[in-house]
């Protein structure tokens, strides 16, 4: 059941990378078919900044939620995945694990236990 809130900052996403994002981060999290949702989001460089940088690199910002805490060796896995997928660098890639869904989240009306 994880879900992943990409925000891609830089020109527009190629298409089909939320597709391949999906697909990298259900194999980097072992989830069977149609398990893994991504929702992919486009901020463009004039609507990011870091501060003393006259030109900032152009990162990726995933929020992950799972059912369950997730360890680091996890999380390091889905990172490489999502920036194979991206094609930027693993140090572009910036993941905000969410506090376990489980309890908190409904798929349909039904909560995720």
């Amino acid at each position: 059941m994880p879900v992943l809130t990409v925000e891609w900052v830089g020109a527009p996403p190629p298409d089909g990378l939320a597709q391949r994002l999906a697909d990298a981060a259900g194999l980097a999290l072992g989830t069977p078919p149609g398990r893994t949702w991504v929702r992919l989001r486009h901020l463009t460089p004039a609507r990011y900044a870091e501060n003393d940088v006259a030109r900032a690199p152009e990162p990726v910002f995933v929020e992950l939620l799972v059912r369950a805490p997730t360890d680091a060796p996890t999380v390091g896995r889905l990172t490489r995945a999502l920036a194979r997928a991206c094609d930027r660098s693993p140090e572009q890639v910036h993941v905000l694990v969410l506090p376990a869904a489980a309890g908190r989240m409904f798929f349909g009306g039904v909560p995720v236990e």
